[in-house]
């Protein structure tokens, strides 16, 4: 079922709070100083059941100026607004104040209510209509019903809950598969329970037993209880208005302002980037380093406005900004936001949220003031596909991914595939992803370093992997750098030689002179399979400059030689060799013992133990007791 959140918006003591008395029955007014007073404070809920079947939320705001932050903490969970105007008085400064808000928050429904019309004439009640619909020009209620209401004689209730039913057909339903996202706007505690949270649902859905977080602190918390309209559920959605019993959290660990959300789902952030539209009406211009409060949410933060791409933005116009937060917070990208001046709190006007979390910008970049263009319009996949861009360096995961953009694992995977099969990103592993324009820059870099590697040792197979991998990327990566190379690898161009790498068209070619130095060094291994000489002892046994058997024996090993342990030195076909006799024996017998194998090779126990380690270290025997069998 869709759910739905009406609110009121108003100047004070229009009749907003009197009106949901009458739709409802319920008083949203709680706090003694309110019903003292006669004036909303704080945020009023409760509920109606409409027409069609649907229960719907309600939020009363209070109308006074000095209350603005309270109503703006209200303001965003609505789908549909009540804009409340008092015949007798008309449209008031905190009617268009409210009504730049709600219109600046992108709210697209709503309903123009004239109360209090037993205390006019029809003249002064037409004059009224007019001015109202001259004062919504230009926003989202131009073309929107106007019901006249009585609501101590109850005229024009019934109409009025019938237009709203009628708009709750034509709102959009809250995302209910998203992340779990709900700014706080209550807590209290409750004998018996303990801490109890409220806010709007924004989006996603919380069961009773989930474990979430509230944001900025990350405190973890398990949901003990849930209420909606003051009944216990299973399950809250999106859309609704939800009391929750949370555990392992006190009341004091919490204020409202901060969002209960699903575990690393959204980045805490100390900047924003955004596109910041001015009102028409806001008398002065947007000056860069100018301080603003930003409200999002239930919370209000102060920053700094960095101005992008302009030096001033006047009323009307809007531009780049990026915020610097004097206070961590949680937004996500196309979130929109109210802009309040700092002194005097006067309305500027609306932040759109572009970059969640972004880097520090210089003003006036170019390819920054690109790329906030491409963030601002671009698809799903645009977006995700300049985030890897962005993070390739750190070698991001897909949880990394869909916690950078706000975004479920199973969607962002969606948008992976289709990135793939694009080819542009590449897939290192299962979860590991990295820009195509990334890889290709390492290829570059290993291409350059290789090269000059082949170029001063010529000899030698290749650079060591350890080696490359710590000149490509001087922060390890672990595993993902092994990946790289893999992926290298597969797309044939490098090649791996045990520990070596090389370019993939690299040989070692030996002179004339080197080939004979190579064949005497081979007759010497081969004729002294398993007991062969130290390599300082080859200097002393053959006829050639120290010099000339180094650069020979570099090209070998790895190859025609391979050392088993730091001391021996074998060839590879003595290697294969042992290998077969190895796999007689324990095929014949089941097993072999180190004295069976030294018996075996006609060698000594030395040798004997540096192959049976060798071979263990490369998967073919594992060790049982005194015993080998085969891997």
């Amino acid at each position: 079922m869709k759910n739905i959140i009406i609110g009121t918006a108003g100047h004070i003591d229009h009749g907003k709070t009197t009106l949901i008395r009458a739709i409802t029955g319920r008083d949203t007014d709680r706090l003694k100083e309110e019903k003292k007073r006669g004036i909303s404070i704080d945020l009023g809920f409760t509920y109606f059941d409409l027409p069609s079947g649907k229960r719907a939320g309600i939020i009363d705001v209070p109308g006074h100026e000095k209350f603005i932050r309270n109503m703006l903490a209200g303001v965003g969970g609505m789908d549909i607004v009540m804009l409340v105007v008092a015949a007798d008085e008309g449209v008031m400064p905190q009617t268009k104040e409210h009504l730049d808000i709600i219109n600046l928050l992108n709210i697209k429904k709503g309903v123009i209510v004239v109360t209090k019309i037993g205390l006019v004439d029809e003249d002064w009640l037409h004059l009224i209509k007019e001015d109202i619909r001259e004062k919504v020009k230009n926003t989202f209620l131009e073309e929107s019903q106007m019901i006249m209401v009585d609501s101590l004689n109850g005229i024009g209730i019934e109409e009025l809950i019938n237009t709203i039913d009628k708009l709750a057909e034509e709102t959009e339903s809250r995302d209910i598969h998203s992340p779990v996202r709900m700014p706080i706007d209550r807590v209290f505690t409750i004998t018996g329970f303990g801490t109890v949270i409220t806010g709007t649902l924004m989006e996603g859905n919380i069961k009773v037993e989930d474990t979430l977080e509230i944001l900025p602190d990350k405190t973890k918390v398990r949901v003990r209880n849930l209420q909606v309209h003051s009944k216990s559920v299973d399950t809250a959605y999106g859309g609704q208005r939800v009391a929750i019993n949370v555990a392992n959290v006190k009341k004091e660990d919490i204020e409202r302002g901060q969002i209960l959300a699903q575990i690393d789902s959204m980045e805490t952030t100390l900047m924003i980037d955004g596109r910041i539209s001015v009102l028409k009406s806001y008398p002065r211009k947007l000056e860069n380093r100018d301080r603003i409060r930003l409200y999002h949410g239930s919370t209000e933060v102060l920053a700094r406005v960095v101005l992008l791409d302009k030096e001033e933005i006047l009323p009307g116009e809007s531009g780049f900004v990026q915020l610097r937060l004097e206070e961590t917070t949680s937004v996500k990208k196309g979130d929109k936001n109210v802009i309040r001046f700092y002194s005097p709190m006067e309305t500027i006007g609306g932040l759109t949220v572009i970059d969640a979390n972004p880097q520090k910008h210089k003003r006036f970049d170019e390819k920054v003031i690109g790329e906030l263009a491409l963030k601002e319009t671009g698809t799903p996949e645009e977006v995700l596909e300049k985030q890897i861009e962005r993070y390739s360096r750190e070698f991001p995961d897909i949880g990394f991914l869909a916690k950078a953009t706000s975004n479920q694992v199973s969607y962002i995977d969606e948008l992976i595939e289709a990135l793939v099969a694009k080819k542009l990103i590449i897939k290192l592993d299962s979860s590991t992803i990295i820009h195509r324009k990334f890889y290709e820059l390492i290829k570059s870099n290993a291409n350059t370093l290789l090269k000059q590697y082949h170029t001063n040792n010529p000899l030698r197979h290749g650079m060591l992997k350890e080696e490359l991998k710590s000149r490509l990327f001087p922060k390890n990566k672990g595993k993902a750098v092994d990946s790289v190379i893999d992926t290298m690898e597969a797309d044939n161009y490098i090649k791996v030689i045990e520990k070596y790498v090389a370019l993939k068209d690299f040989q070692v070619i030996l002179s004339d002179a080197q080939k004979k130095v190579k064949e005497s060094i081979e007759d010497i291994y081969l004729k002294n399979q398993f007991s062969t000489p130290k390599i300082e002892e080859l200097f002393q046994l053959l006829p050639y400059k120290r010099h000339d058997i180094e650069q020979v024996l570099e090209a070998m090993l790895g190859k025609e030689l391979i050392r088993v342990n730091p001391e021996i030195v074998l060839h590879t076909e003595a290697i294969n060799e042992a290998k077969k006799r190895l796999f007689t024996h324990i095929k014949e017998k089941g097993n072999i013992s180190l004295a069976d194998f030294r018996d075996l090779l006609d060698t000594s126990r030395k040798y004997a133990v540096a192959l049976l380690e060798y071979f263990d270290n490369n998967k073919v025997t594992k060790r049982q007791g005194d015993q080998r069998i085969l891997f």
